[in-house]
């Protein structure tokens, strides 16, 4: 009797838990057992934005190598207003005497004038022709870069349209005009400046010069002979160039810039011997020598000013 107590009392408590547990799984009173909430997925890491790329104009920070390039612009001469002729009436060499008449009179004494004579006597004046004219041409250089400082050398060569004439006035009346006329000219430069920015450069240039010239003689005087002479066979004149510009490189190889040359050349080899001709022993010119006088223009230097604009290729240092 108790042994069958025991396993009652063992069943009741089992049946309780059972009832207990369904109660809990199935509590939504559907019937339907409640499942745990399933975890909820980790967030996905955002990628930081890049920043948008700067757009920066290429720089050309480098001026060594070699260069080609071309010039246009405008050349004119100095234009001396006080120029004269000198003359050397015993032929020893020497320029500065006087060319007098048979009474010792100056017969140059009606005067000088800058251009070409319009007429045989010092009233009708000269036209001036020291107005210049067009100039281009080419160059070829090389630059070496040391920091903000830039040097190199260039040879160039140049079409030149000037133009110089000087006239005196004699009293017969009569006209002596020379006149020359450069239409080329080469030169050997060195040149060196500063950077002022990576692409700006400012510099000074000098050297060697070389013009080729055309050189005239004419005059009214019909009564003597008139014989050209050059101490030197060739038609040019060497001299010096100085200046200075400045130079901006562009995108790609390219570089513009602007420039000032001085040229000085020394046009002292032309001259004219006035002979004999049909004049008696009495004219001027044969007074002191029987064989004539020489005859030369005071300024033995033709001098240019030139302003440029310059395109430039370079092949290296970009």
């Amino acid at each position: 009797m108790q042994k069958s107590g025991r396993f009652l009392l063992s069943a009741v408590l089992a049946s309780s838990a059972l009832v207990a547990m369904g109660s809990n799984a199935f509590a939504n009173g559907q019937g339907t057992p409640i499942e745990p909430a399933p975890e909820a997925p980790a967030p996905m890491p955002v990628p930081a934005a890049e920043p948008a790329p700067v757009m920066e104009e290429p720089m050309m920070t480098g001026w060594g190598g070699f260069y080609i390039g071309g010039h246009l612009g405008y050349g004119f001469t100095s234009g001396g207003d006080d120029e004269t002729l000198l003359f050397d009436t015993n032929l020893d060499g020497t320029y500065g005497d006087t060319v007098r008449t048979g009474a010792g009179a100056d017969a140059f004494s009606p005067g000088f004038c800058n251009g070409k004579a319009l007429s045989n006597a010092a009233a009708g004046g000269c036209e001036e022709d020291d107005d210049g004219g067009f100039e281009g041409g080419l160059r070829l250089g090389y630059d070496w870069q040391s920091g903000s400082f830039v040097y190199g050398a260039l040879i160039e060569g140049s079409y030149v349209n000037v133009e110089d004439s000087v006239t005196g006035f004699s009293t017969t009346p009569a006209a002596y005009q020379f006149t020359r006329e450069l239409n080329f000219l080469g030169a050997a430069r060195l040149r060196a400046g500063f950077l002022a920015s990576d692409n700006f450069l400012i510099y000074a240039t000098g050297g060697v010069a070389y013009g080729s010239i055309d050189r005239e003689f004419l005059t009214t005087n019909t009564a003597n002979s008139f014989t050209q002479f050059e101490d030197n066979a060739d038609d040019g004149a060497w001299g010096y160039q100085i200046g200075g510009g400045v130079e901006a490189k562009l995108g790609g190889a390219w570089s513009i810039g602007a420039e000032y040359i001085f040229t000085s050349l020394n046009d002292d080899e032309y001259g004219v011997r006035v002979g004999p001709g049909t004049a008696p022993l009495t004219n001027p010119f044969r007074i002191v020598n029987a064989a004539g006088t020489d005859t030369i223009r005071e300024d033995d230097k033709f001098e240019i000013h030139s302003v440029r604009a310059v395109l430039n290729y370079h092949f290296d240092g970009m």
